[in-house]
């Protein structure tokens, strides 16, 4: 049984672009007769809302979307909730550190703040971090310990990280190039890096389909599984939608968040239809049926699918 999941991050409202991805997940497993899941990312606790958690399931809920599992729902793999698995991160972050696979890191934002000239090595997480703190000494971690607490490091490996994506085809990373990255912060949380593959695995997850800004993320993630010697679903990256100025949607912009197109009276299936127009755009430039939507939607990489007219407009018609 294929399984497929939609974990949305509580820190703001669904913007038309996340519905997007959410659809092309929910697709991907009802027509395979799959079984999805909906896990809320709320590891980051600071920028986090329950009132934002409560908006994503009932926005969802309006644009015809249901689910297997979830926060509400429950189910096998429960909770669907990041901050109430902490204690699983814990246990998979002990595991890498007895393997060896960690090391704590001292360094400050403001040593951090000279690599902004170095070398990138994910354009989604900025420069590869040199190793400053791989190489200290016991006495050296003692002295830098007394003075402040560390992050934990995660040891990338040396070597070429491939993996067949389900809609790019074969795509390859440097290990090294990518840099070591924080798996536990200083403060006590926990990275993305982490709980997103324990939680897929955890929750038997075989398939990943999410937006095109996640791609270069992915080989960390591949090593964490290797690392911790879990199965890895397979992944497909979609690309963003943006808008006229090339630009990824963003939290920020309430004029296309679905809590707001529901407030200026957009019809629920008039915007299902056009996001399943893009669905299928993504597979061929100019599918059938959908000439109408031409002068909205045009792609322009395989990250980015840009809207050019006024979108709003047009799905209050």
């Amino acid at each position: 049984m294929r399984r497929g999941r939609f974990a949305p991050t509580p820190s703001g409202l669904l913007h038309i672009g996340n519905a997007f991805a959410a659809l092309a997940a929910w697709l991907q497993m009802r027509q395979c007769g799959g079984t999805i899941a909906l896990r809320m990312e709320d590891i980051d606790k600071a920028r986090s809302r329950a009132s934002f958690a409560e908006q994503i399931l009932d926005d969802l809920r309006w644009l015809g979307l249901d689910w297997d599992e979830g926060p509400r729902e429950g189910g096998s793999y429960a909770p669907y909730v990041q901050s109430a698995r902490e204690p699983i991160y814990e246990e998979a972050l002990e595991k890498l550190r007895e393997a060896g696979h960690l090391y704590p890191c001292y360094c400050s934002r403001s040593d951090l703040a000279t690599l902004a000239s170095a070398p990138h090595g994910l354009a989604s997480e900025g420069a590869a971090y040199p190793g400053f703190c791989r190489a200290l000494t016991d006495e050296e971690r003692i002295a830098k310990g007394a003075l402040k607490s560390p992050s934990q490091r995660f040891v990338m490996p040396a070597r070429a990280i491939a993996f067949r994506d389900g809609w790019r085809g074969t795509q390859s990373f440097e290990g090294s190039a990518l840099g070591d990255f924080v798996v536990k912060r200083a403060d006590g949380m926990f990275s993305y890096q982490l709980a997103v593959v324990v939680d897929d695995a955890a929750m038997g997850i075989t398939d990943v389909l999410r937006g095109a800004d996640l791609l270069d993320s992915t080989p960390r993630q591949l090593a964490l599984y290797d690392a911790l010697g879990l199965q890895a679903p397979e992944f497909s990256h979609i690309p963003l939608l943006a808008d006229e100025t090339g630009a990824r949607l963003s939290k920020r912009d309430k004029s296309l968040t679905l809590a707001s197109l529901r407030e200026n009276g957009v019809a629920p299936e008039r915007l299902l239809g056009l996001l399943a127009a893009m669905a299928g755009w993504i597979d061929r430039p100019e599918p059938v049926g959908v000439r109408e939507l031409m002068p909205l939607f045009k792609p322009v990489s395989e990250e980015r699918l840009v809207f050019g007219g006024d979108l709003r407009t047009w799905l209050l018609q």
